[in-house]
């Protein structure tokens, strides 16, 4: 499985921008998916994750309310809208996938497979 993040750029406070991330092989459409976040300096932190089918999703506490998470298992895309920016969004946002066992949503150690990461910078 290969995962492809994009979407990423510089965006004043108050903004949106949606990222997406596009993954390989024939069955996406099993995978619970995952977005995580990294600042500079801070630990990479959970940020949104959909299960397979796109009806349940979790977010973060930090980005309820601002952030939508969805899938276009035709596609093979997972997206993250992201709206009402903020400059301590700015992180690079990684995807993930969860292809084999339990998933715990906001556990990193639940997924099999992680994109390269795209950069989102908000400015003030």
């Amino acid at each position: 499985v290969q995962l492809q993040a994009s979407g990423g750029g510089l965006v004043q406070a108050g903004g949106s921008l949606r990222i997406s991330c596009a993954a390989s092989g024939r069955t996406f459409s099993s995978y619970n998916m995952g977005w995580f976040r990294q600042a500079p300096g801070k630990e990479r932190e959970f940020v949104s994750a959909v299960n397979w089918s796109g009806g349940r999703t979790y977010y973060a506490d930090s980005v309820k309310g601002r952030f939508t998470v969805s899938r276009d298992n035709a596609k093979n895309t997972v997206y993250l809208q992201m709206n009402s920016l903020k400059p301590e969004d700015t992180a690079v946002y990684y995807c993930a996938a969860a292809v084999t066992g339990a998933w715990s949503p906001r556990g990193e150690t639940s997924y099999d497979y992680w994109g390269q990461g795209t950069l989102v910078t908000v400015s003030s």
